[in-house]
């Protein structure tokens, strides 16, 4: 089964987890010092927040599977339609271990296709988290963006 995800930049993390638990009516299902998110059933939906996006608003969109099956069938379906998928692999980004594959949609909107597999205790797979954010395809590839690059070698552990 299927999760439309979207995320959203912040710069007060308490007011915006005060806002939306208000607006979906439930607190959030994982809250860290930098980072919110409630897994919504109706409608379903993984909404998240953090203070670590390059910008405030909304940051990306996704399509969240639960099974390996459904994340290879998305991946699929997106190359047979010729576009132009980042594959970032298995990844630790917003407290959890995932297998995520990148697009940008013709407005220039970033979207990840992903299954998390586990939790895990840090933000990213960065050393430095003090200023680490998620990657998207504009970012990866950047210093800060937790994909491996010149600056950011083996980030991704």
């Amino acid at each position: 089964m299927k999760r439309f995800h979207i995320h959203v930049g912040v710069e007060q993390l308490d007011e915006a987890i005060r806002f939306y638990s208000a607006l979906f009516g439930a607190e959030p299902a994982k809250r860290k010092t930098d980072y919110a998110k409630w897994l919504l059933e109706d409608p379903r939906v993984n909404f998240a927040i953090s203070t670590r996006a390059k910008k405030n608003g909304m940051d990306h969109l996704g399509i969240q599977v639960e099974e390996e099956g459904e994340l290879t069938e998305l991946r699929e379906r997106l190359k047979a339609a010729d576009m132009a998928v980042v594959e970032e692999g298995e990844t630790v980004c917003c407290y959890a271990r995932s297998d995520k594959s990148w697009i940008q949609d013709p407005a220039g909107i970033p979207w990840e296709a992903y299954r998390t597999m586990e939790d895990a205790q840090l933000f990213s797979g960065q050393p430095d988290q003090a200023k680490s954010a998620c990657c998207t395809p504009e970012t990866m590839g950047k210093p800060d963006c937790c994909a491996p690059s010149e600056n950011t070698a083996g980030c991704c552990g």
